[in-house]
């Protein structure tokens, strides 16, 4: 079952998702209006919203409710914002390749539509009565941890002495916690008990780091379909699971010669090709491979706890489709 036929089957809440997204971002100003409307029609793969429904419906008997609805629109909402403000950090021309709002209107527009989808999510989040606190607070905690992620992985980036430890827990705070954040409220949207709740946070961190250890290994395997230049990490410094795998396996001074290169990319953008051969040639691939499918092995074991349905099997598809996507 692939993305777009799980959407089908999610019928209605599916639609209800979409139809809330585009009402929760109307507004007066016309240059607004079409600047979201663009970035809609490029919205990717919609995970984390299908993780909600799923979440949601697997833990309750097939049933969302409006809460899981409006957790599922404001997860994606806060997933883009994220992403505009991304653009802007790392002076990003493309993104799912096609131009950024920052390319087009400037980093100042990039920002201010990145904070308009915050507010919108926030109020999501916090319903009509704002009593969503619970929700709220998991939410807030992945901010906070996507912000420490990224300030990690700049001073990372200067140093050049990343190690596993400290990639993960940069793709923790940079992808998985959002994950989290998505399936636990779509628990708590369902007033799930707290086996289902643990299970939700389990399932969707292993998802989380799953789903990103793919993006690294496309780096360097993949092609420009993957929507970013190969090697695209390599040349803002970013030392990730392929690299840290290639690295474990040759001598200390052999490690610290590709690191020093890593550090200097910016001044010699060449060393992008020598970098990516030396992950290929040295086992670099399948040491990301390896970890990846562990990953997904103990996302799917999670979902044990839920009662056998349709939605739990979508749930697993999600997971081992983070495995073999190309983009």
């Amino acid at each position: 079952m692939d993305i777009r036929t799980i959407k089908e089957y999610l019928g209605q809440d599916w639609t209800a998702v979409q139809e809330l997204i585009s009402s929760e971002l109307h507004s007066d100003i016309d240059l607004l209006n079409s600047t979201n409307a663009s970035i809609l029609s490029h919205s990717g793969k919609q995970l984390r919203p299908l993780l909600v429904l799923l979440f949601a419906r697997a833990s309750s008997g097939g049933c969302a409710t409006q809460a899981s609805i409006r957790y599922a629109a404001a997860a994606e909402l806060l997933h883009n914002a994220t992403l505009l403000h991304d653009d802007v950090a790392d002076s990003s021309d493309k993104r799912r390749g096609v131009p950024t709002i920052r390319s087009l209107m400037g980093p100042s527009v990039s920002v201010l539509v990145g904070d308009y989808w915050l507010v919108k999510a926030m109020e999501l989040i916090l319903g009509a009565d704002g009593s969503d606190t619970t929700v709220m607070r998991i939410f807030s905690k992945t901010l906070s941890d996507l912000a420490e992620g990224e300030m990690l992985q700049l001073q990372k980036a200067q140093s050049g002495d990343t190690d596993e430890e400290d990639y993960l827990k940069i793709i923790y705070n940079k992808t998985a916690s959002l994950f989290e954040a998505a399936c636990f409220s779509a628990a708590e949207s369902v007033d799930a008990p707290a086996e289902i709740k643990a299970a939700a946070r389990e399932y969707a961190v292993a998802l989380g780091l799953a789903f990103q250890i793919q993006d690294d290994i496309l780096d360097y395997s993949g092609t420009e379909a993957v929507g970013k230049p190969l090697g695209a990490d390599i040349l803002e410094q970013k030392i990730t699971l392929p690299l840290l795998g290639a690295l474990a396996d040759v001598p200390a001074d052999k490690a610290a010669q590709v690191r020093g290169k890593v550090k200097d990319i910016a001044g010699h953008p060449e060393y992008r090709d020598e970098i990516v051969a030396f992950v290929r040639e040295n086992g670099g691939l399948e040491y990301a491979g390896a970890r990846l499918n562990e990953y997904v092995a103990k996302a799917v074991a999670a979902l044990e706890v839920l009662p056998a349905s349709v939605d739990r099997d979508c749930l697993a598809e999600l997971a081992y489709y983070t495995a073999k996507r190309i983009k």
